[in-house]
């Protein structure tokens, strides 16, 4: 499989696994009984189901009954599954969740979820049992690769965070008490410019301790910080050695930008696209930028839903755009009395709604086994048609728009169709 092909794998697992995650954390457990274990992949089978039946059979010593059988019962579960396996579990391990799950009004419902093969390796055996199932160390193998720092200042403000991946990751913020250029009342020139020119040393030694305090930790792991604001605020910023000298050592590039707020941040990775080359969020901004390119010129851009589900049926579509953020679910109506189809997609948590053919009117029986992941519809066809998918962030202008003003789905298509 080519590098875009294992990257395209990658991002699917990544969606599916999250929406797992994201169910996981719904769940509430009464008491400590929901059973999370992680499995590396060289640990032995045996060796797991060893472990289950040891915490099995201490957890007849749970004072409280209920507790007691909801976890027995997790961990039978839980050994059931186990038997699928042979000696080892699946390249880079697994993780298994089962509990009862508070589902309203006093009852609860068994949930068990195995999860094969993640993103990144599972590194140790892991046994955790508590209210809550354990996604922490799931979430983190989840994240996207490549880490830089972010700094934006200017002498009123400053923002530093990171860009983990795609995510841009706003952490500390300072403002300043430099005064303005104009002083007021009866300060001589000199001491008013010695005295503004100490507050901006102040407030630079702040912004750099904000920096080292966030960056130091991490400066082995760091691809490079970026340092953006007007100039001469970078340039003296820099020039200064406020940096602890390792992270000043990091920088890769000063850029110009308007804003020194949060969004700035957003204009700062925005100008830093040769610097970013390689980064992931560079990737997405790319294709965006072809996207909005072929929509402008008319004919290969399409988007939303149902133009973007007949587009990929025809097999015109060459990449498929969906955004990361979207959670949405696709109902299918067939009407029996015209054999017309219908498509509705509503929010993941909405029920199903009732439904009259467009274009014979009859109402159409429908149940949940008609509706599935708005997501996995469209990328089931792709498949089919050889059609690339890229999942796009929003932490960025083009991406938001994708999601907000396209409804989270897009094409670049192979060749004009008119739909």
């Amino acid at each position: 499989m080519s590098q875009e092909g294992d990257q395209e794998q990658s991002d699917r697992k990544k969606y599916e696994f999250r929406k797992v995650i994201e169910d996981l954390k719904d769940f509430d457990g009464s008491g400590t009984q929901l059973v999370s274990i992680y499995v590396p992949e060289d640990r032995q089978i045996s060796d797991v189901v060893t472990h289950v039946t040891q915490e099995h059979s201490e957890a007849a010593n749970i004072k409280s009954k209920q507790t007691r059988t909801a976890v027995q019962d997790a961990l039978t579960s839980i050994k059931d599954r186990l038997r699928y396996y042979d000696v080892y579990p699946p390249e880079k391990g697994m993780v298994l969740f089962s509990g009862a799950v508070d589902s309203g009004g006093g009852r609860t419902d068994m949930v068990t979820k195995v999860l094969e093969s993640p993103p990144q390796p599972v590194e140790s055996f892991r046994y955790h049992c508590d209210s809550d199932f354990l996604t922490e160390p799931l979430e983190h193998m989840l994240a996207d690769q490549g880490l830089y720092g972010l700094i934006v200042l200017d002498r009123r403000e400053a923002n530093v965070g990171w860009l983990k991946g795609k995510r841009i990751e706003p952490v500390k913020s300072a403002s300043s008490l430099v005064p303005g250029k104009q002083r007021k009342g009866g300060q001589s020139a000199q001491r008013f410019a010695r005295l503004r020119l100490e507050a901006i040393d102040n407030f630079y030694q702040e912004v750099a301790g904000m920096a080292n305090d966030l960056f130091v930790a991490k400066r082995h792991e760091l691809d490079g910080i970026l340092v953006g604001g007007p100039s001469p605020t970078k340039d003296e910023f820099l020039d200064g050695d406020y940096l602890h000298h390792e992270i000043q050592d990091s920088v890769i590039g000063k850029f110009d930008v308007a804003y020194t707020d949060e969004s700035g941040l957003k204009d700062l990775v925005d100008n830093a696209e040769e610097a970013l080359a390689d980064a992931e969020v560079m990737k997405d901004k790319n294709e965006m930028e072809e996207f909005f390119k072929q929509l402008n010129a008319g004919d290969l851009a399409t988007y939303g839903f149902e133009q973007t589900r007949r587009n990929l049926v025809m097999g015109a579509v060459d990449r498929l755009l969906i955004s990361e953020d979207l959670r949405k679910d696709v109902i299918v109506y067939d009407c029996a009395e015209c054999g017309n189809t219908d498509y509705e997609v509503l929010d993941r948590r909405k029920s199903t709604p009732s439904h009259t053919c467009s274009d014979c009117g009859a109402e159409v029986d429908v149940t949940d086994d008609d509706r599935e992941d708005a997501i996995d519809h469209l990328i089931e066809i792709a498949e089919q048609r050889g059609t690339e998918t890229k999942f796009i962030s929003t932490d960025f202008e083009k991406g938001e728009q994708l999601y907000n003003a396209f409804g989270g789905f897009a094409g670049i298509l192979r060749y004009s169709t008119g739909v």
